[in-house]
């Protein structure tokens, strides 16, 4: 504390369900306890962070007030003037950095580290997500003091929720003059929750004491026993920057479909294993192309243990409590025919009695419990399916389009790499399903429509990138139609 009386300011920055407010109050009573006054306001935020809202907080030392005077504080936060920050999420503490709240020369920055895209992040066309290293980068810059740990992981690994773990966080930093036993006192002053709030606020504690922010960095891919001969001839057949990517996506392609699967996605490679960075970006795009979405990769993740099991964990199921998921399906007559038989699922495209009993059928959703055995045994006899998925429509019409893109490829990876490597990482453009794939797949084809044209331009390379980001950037094609009628 300065020679003149001040009061300590605290914002605390959480989305819906955190406990941000929770932890506010957990703050309030540990002031009052302890020799201060405290005010705590709310400012609720918008809806597309899921509820978030800044709690802000003012503690004023009672030993400092004349008698018969109260302190003025204040009610919402001033840019420069906060002593502490806390952020339950990397994008709060985004948040917090572009609203002016932390100080370089006042603020201690308590941070978690983990991500809840937005919904912006979430209904880009393109890659919306905003850089976390980036990020967190420029919160160490901006702060006197930065606390950053993945806060909810430790919360998740001692069974209590977010809001003790920055509880404990605080306590670390020293930042408000309140001991640890004085922290943990408020805790169990509440009286809800007090054991598991208790771990995850020792959880948060020790993390905070580490001297700098766990790293961001995802973990790389780990082949197990029946992968080890696909790891080998990645080690043997191609060059090693491009492992970790080929170990990723044979990865997600034997899981997707099956080990064949991801030993005929190497050898479709092989032709490229000299082009560099156009193997990488070709075998990038090529691995998520080949696990496209279809009704039985939805019906598989949805029967999955491990997606009941983080559903459980999610809301937090007690032993004494049923869970209940309902599942709301709407197929189309496209998306069902895409995983028939290659000849059935064409009949069942073609205008007749067929097409009109599917579409009269699937004209309404439904919805459909996969907590009963009912509903449960119906997506997984979809799921089932996943055998004959070669033999589908879909299987073929998308291979058919990847063998004519990768022969644009390599034809010009030799001679024009850095167009092959635009051309590899147009295919970014078709994505998801129903009309999503639909809008993409025409973008996509305007582009290869367009080739012949650029590859006699000596920017040719860079005019395809552009027109892919065009094609991105909205849903109508206006701007992607607009930059083509320059070329």
């Amino acid at each position: 504390m300065s020679a003149k009386p001040r009061a300590l300011t605290i914002a605390i920055l959480a989305m819906g369900g955190e406990g941000g407010g929770v932890l506010a109050d957990w703050i309030v009573d540990l002031a009052e306890r302890n020799g201060f006054v405290a005010q705590a306001t709310s400012v609720p935020g918008v809806a597309q962070r899921t509820g978030a809202t800044v709690y802000y907080l003012e503690l004023f030392p009672r030993g400092e007030i004349p008698a018969g005077a109260q302190p003025v504080l204040a009610l919402a936060p001033v840019s420069g003037e906060l002593d502490v920050v806390v952020a339950s999420e990397l994008m709060e503490a985004g948040r917090a950095l572009q609203q002016g709240l932390v100080s370089k020369e006042r603020s201690t920055f308590i941070v978690s580290t983990h991500r809840v895209y937005s919904m912006t992040e979430r209904t880009s066309r393109g890659d919306g997500r905003v850089d976390a290293t980036k990020l967190l980068e420029g919160a160490r810059e901006g702060a006197a003091r930065l606390i950053a740990a993945d806060f909810a992981a430790l919360a998740e690994q001692s069974q209590g929720p977010i809001a003790p773990a920055l509880f404990g966080a605080l306590a670390a930093s020293k930042a408000l003059p309140f001991d640890r036993s004085m922290f943990e006192d408020a805790i169990r002053h509440a009286g809800v929750g007090v054991q598991s709030s208790l771990q995850a606020f020792d959880a948060g504690f020790t993390a905070a004491l580490v001297p700098k922010a766990a790293p961001l960095d995802a973990p790389g891919a780990a082949l197990g026993p029946r992968l080890a001969a696909l790891g080998e001839r990645i080690d043997r057949d191609f060059p090693s920057e491009a492992h970790e990517m080929l170990r990723h996506a044979v990865l997600r392609l034997a899981e997707y479909q099956d080990t064949a699967y991801a030993q005929e996605y190497l050898d479709t490679l092989l032709p490229l294993r000299d082009a560099g960075i156009v193997l990488v970006e070709t075998g990038r795009h090529l691995a998520l192309w080949m696990s496209y979405e279809d009704a039985v990769r939805v019906a598989d993740l949805k029967t999955r243990r491990s997606r009941f099991q983080r559903v459980e964990g999610e809301v937090r199921l007690a032993p004494s409590q049923l869970l209940d998921i309902n599942e709301f399906m709407h197929p189309r007559v496209d998306e069902i025919a895409d995983i028939l038989p290659a000849a059935l699922g064409r009949w069942l495209m073609r205008p007749g009695w067929g097409r009109t009993a599917a579409a009269r059928l699937t004209q309404r959703g439904r919805i459909v419990r996969t907590s009963t055995i009912g509903g449960y045994l119906l997506l997984y006899m979809i799921a089932s399916m996943r055998s004959l998925r070669r033999r589908s429509l879909r299987f073929r019409v998308e291979h058919d389009r990847m063998a004519v893109w990768l022969g644009e490829v390599q034809r010009l990876a030799a001679a024009k790499p850095a167009l092959a490597l635009e051309v590899a990482r147009a295919q970014r453009l078709v994505k998801g399903y129903g009309d999503t794939h639909a809008h993409g797949w025409r973008g996509f084809q305007r582009l290869m429509g367009v080739l012949p044209a650029l590859e006699a331009d000596p920017a040719g390379a860079q005019r395809l990138g552009d027109l892919a980001n065009a094609a991105l950037s909205d849903d109508t094609g206006a701007a992607l139609e607009r930059m083509l009628a320059t070329v």
